[in-house]
Parts: C-alpha cells; sequence; structure tokens
C-alpha cells in the first residue's frame, strides 16, 4: 500500500471516530488549580493600572530541596504554560511543570501572617517550616 493511501485510509478513520463521538482526545487536567480564595487575592493585587500576570516557578534551595517562587511579569515566556480560572490568569514556568502539574493554590490568613499555599499531591516530603519541598 502507497504511503498516500495509508495516509487517506488514516484520515477517513479519524473523521469517522469524530463522527461517531468516540474520539480518542482527552480532556488535559489543569497544571494549577486555584481556590476561590487565591483568586479573590490575586484579582485585589492585579488591580493596577497595568494588568501582570503571576508566575509560579520552582528552584532549588530550602532544607527539602524545592522551594515555590512567585513573581509578577508582564509578559508571557515562550514556554509558559497559561491556567486561567475565574477571571484570573496565571503561568507556570516550564521547568517548574512536571513538579507543580496537579496542585492546588490557596491563599491563606491567619493572626500572625497572610500568605499562598501550595498543596502538591507529587510531594514526597515538606520541610518543618513548610518552606520547601521534596518530589
Amino acid at each position: 500500500m502507497a504511503i498516500g493511501a495509508v495516509v487517506k485510509q488514516a484520515a477517513a478513520n479519524s473523521a469517522k471516530q469524530a463522527s461517531n463521538g468516540s474520539s480518542r482526545l482527552r480532556l488535559r487536567k489543569a497544571a494549577l488549580t486555584l481556590t476561590p480564595r487565591a483568586v479573590t487575592r490575586l484579582k485585589r493585587l492585579n488591580d493596577g493600572t497595568s494588568p501582570q500576570f503571576l508566575r509560579v516557578g520552582v528552584r532549588q534551595k530550602g532544607c527539602s530541596g524545592n522551594s515555590y517562587i512567585l513573581e509578577f511579569t508582564d509578559s508571557k515566556g515562550k514556554f509558559d504554560e497559561i491556567v486561567q480560572q475565574d477571571g484570573v490568569t496565571v503561568l507556570v514556568d516550564s521547568k517548574a511543570l512536571i513538579t507543580v502539574l496537579g496542585s492546588e493554590m490557596d491563599y491563606v490568613e491567619d493572626k500572625l501572617s497572610s500568605q499562598f499555599v501550595f498543596h502538591n499531591p507529587n510531594a514526597k516530603g515538606v520541610c518543618g517550616c513548610g518552606e520547601s519541598f521534596a518530589v
């Protein structure tokens, strides 16, 4: 069978599957999800004149090995993953994507501090102070 015939056959099979509703495409899991408190806080932080993105990254530091880095930026990096939820846009650094995948970002306020907290299903260990994690 010639290459052209194989390509035509594959296209025909793909069209049949799409019309039957049995497509092989699946929904992708979000790289990062935001809690309603995190969304509210990010909206308040981004009330300035020029809209900025929050970039989430991971750096090797801390007693457990990795630490989250949050920074505001005006532009998206070439390979950044875009997470849009409830009118808020967060960028995930491409180098941090594997370690952040499936995490939930929350905003917590208590009597002494207020901070963004990450609930990461990939973390195998966390240091005592909660500043760093290991995967």
